[in-house]
């Protein structure tokens, strides 16, 4: 297997991790990040599986915004007796996906471009973002549900 839209190869864990997983949060599908696997598609294997699985939770919890816990999973696999760990990535819905120091920028929101994570276009961030609260707004339900119209004439009186 090669890499492809849905899916990435690192052989370790290394600094562009989470750049990747909010490239595939910002997707429609998702997608599916090995550890263990050279970008070629040959296994390399890690050594300390525990370990990198509780650097993968830390990471994704600590350095991406909006929350993506409930948006990933972690899974120890075994390949030609090498252990891998495998990823699976959700879609999120609420996009734009950023990480956190850098904010909702081009260097802190990614999309994914055929098997690469590209800077997305400050337009496509705005976009995200202006749909994310317009259908959130829509969602929130008040607290009185008591009120008439006959209280808003008080307020604002009709001809």
């Amino acid at each position: 297997m090669r890499e492809s839209s849905r899916i990435e190869y690192k052989r370790q864990l290394n600094d562009n991790f989470e750049k990747e997983v909010v490239a595939f949060l910002n997707s429609r599908e998702g997608g599916v990040i090995y550890i263990g696997i050279e970008d070629s598609g040959e296994l390399y294997g890690v050594l300390d599986v525990d370990d990198v699985q509780l650097k993968i939770k830390d990471r994704l919890k600590n350095n991406i915004q909006p929350s993506v816990m409930g948006l990933f999973d972690v899974i120890h696999e075994v390949r030609d007796d090498k252990d891998i760990v495998r990823i699976n990535i959700a879609g999120g819905p609420e996009k734009p996906y950023y990480l956190k120091k850098y904010g909702m920028t081009g260097k802190g929101c990614f999309m994914r471009v055929g098997s690469a994570s590209e800077p997305m276009p400050q337009r496509m961030i705005d976009e995200f973002y202006s749909g994310r609260t317009r259908s959130s707004i829509g969602k929130i339900r008040s607290p009185r549900q008591d009120l008439t119209f006959e209280q808003l004439k008080i307020y604002y009186p009709f001809s």
